[in-house]
């Protein structure tokens, strides 16, 4: 900071007043926390499934006016440069938790759909690159997923952990990573996901089940992803939002944490295939199935009774369960995973490595980290204090990036099966 000119110096100071008044607002919209549905639900709902009786389920929403909030919102977002990267960035966040407030002022009607795609898009979008849709890359990983034989996978791989076992191991990791209790593990009865992290708790679902892919795909995607980014970003001086979860970063810090499971080998097809269920489970909402049809939707896939309706409540988070309504969070992960992937091989390409590590200075977009480049250089912004292993091994991390980007040139579908006898 003391490197830049009085005038910078002034931009700076406007701008981080503004995102200090947007933080004390923001701190009030809990998204998911408020749009989840109370606990106990689903006994009721699975004891008269096993009947043959189940009946839509009925939520009363809390009322929430967030008026207020949205104003001074608003006035944040006026008086923000929007031709300074900082105002830009703040425009647009304001913007993004204004939309949130609407959402949560219109819980159980069908206008949260309208609010939910600003948030996170649709199924039928397409993937970054004029790719196929969110929802064809989903179907194409249940497929692989459902030709594989489950004999393939390994005695370990077959074996449940309970949550309070997972916990103590994941407890042991984190403590050994920070070489102190810096992140606490609990067990959560009321959580919809199974694992749900913020910058210094993890929590898990009790009475899930969890799997050893699973304490590896945690610890990756949640701590060192979910709980880094928002410990870093409580660092930062000028900038104490990049600590928020805020809407318009979901699909940024989603893709990060899954590419983190892809890159270090914690993801497995079975992973792949429950993020890309509920892709086709947001959709098949959107087309008009309702509850009880999204849970054996979810059943007929494999999953438990009580995964399956966990499944299908985050679903309908927020909306009416009758169909044609759907609360699409779930259609960022594979959308935020192409669009990482995509990011750290056009950085390798553009041989600026430094932002991908950037990245994990506070929860941002990968348009954030780009704008913020000049600031990260001057200081204003700060480096990441933590960072997860695999992406302080710059040397490994460009070998894989490097091999992906010429392996993407190998046509697959101009290859015939005489070609590999040739290779060796």
């Amino acid at each position: 900071m003391s490197l830049l000119s009085p005038s910078l110096h002034s931009e700076i100071q406007h701008h981080a007043a503004l995102d200090a008044r947007m933080v004390r607002v923001a701190r009030g919209i809990k998204l998911l926390t408020m749009a989840s549905w109370p606990s106990g639900l689903e006994v009721q709902f699975l004891d008269d499934y096993a009947r043959g009786t189940a009946q839509l389920p009925i939520i009363e929403y809390p009322k929430y006016d967030f008026s207020e909030a949205r104003r001074e919102l608003e006035a944040v977002a006026a008086e923000a440069d929007p031709d300074h990267p900082l105002g830009e960035y703040l425009i647009e966040s304001a913007h993004s938790w204004g939309v949130a407030a609407q959402l949560l002022e219109s819980l159980g009607s069908t206008a949260v759909t309208g609010y939910s795609v600003q948030l996170f898009g649709k199924p039928d979008a397409a993937l970054p690159g004029q790719g196929p849709s969110t929802r064809e890359a989903a179907n194409h990983f249940i497929s692989i997923a459902n030709e594989l034989d489950r004999e393939l996978m390994s005695p370990a791989e077959t074996v449940e952990i309970s949550a309070t076992a997972l916990s103590l191991q994941l407890q042991r990791d984190l403590d050994d990573y920070f070489d102190a209790r810096v992140i606490e593990v609990v067990l959560d009865p009321d959580l919809i996901a199974k694992a749900a992290a913020g910058a210094t708790r993890i929590r898990l679902r009790s009475g899930a089940a969890f799997s050893d892919y699973d304490r590896h795909q945690l610890l990756q995607h949640e701590a060192f992803v979910h709980s880094l980014t928002a410990l870093n970003g409580r660092e930062q001086p000028v900038l104490p939002s990049l600590a928020l979860s805020s809407p318009r970063t979901t699909a940024t810090q989603e893709g990060l944490a899954t590419f983190a499971e892809q890159i270090t080998g914690s993801i497995d097809i079975g992973r792949m295939k429950r993020l890309s269920l509920r892709i086709d489970a947001v959709a098949m909402a959107l087309d008009g199935a309702d509850f009880i049809q999204v849970f054996r939707y979810f059943i007929d896939a494999g999953q438990t009774p009580a995964d399956s309706f966990a499944s299908a409540q985050r679903v309908f988070r927020g909306v009416p369960t009758t169909g044609g309504s759907a609360f699409t969070k779930d259609a960022v992960y594979l959308r935020g995973l192409v669009g990482v992937h995509t990011f750290f091989r056009w950085a390798l390409r553009q041989q600026k490595l430094h932002l991908c590590r950037w990245l994990f200075a506070g929860k941002m977009t990968l348009g954030d980290v780009q704008r913020f480049e000049p600031l990260f250089d001057s200081g204003v912004l700060a480096p990441p204090r933590w960072m997860p292993p695999w992406i302080t091994r710059a040397n490994g991390l460009a070998g894989m990036l490097a091999f992906s980007l010429f392996a993407n040139r190998i046509r697959l579908d101009q290859m015939a099966e005489g070609d590999f006898s040739e290779i060796g």
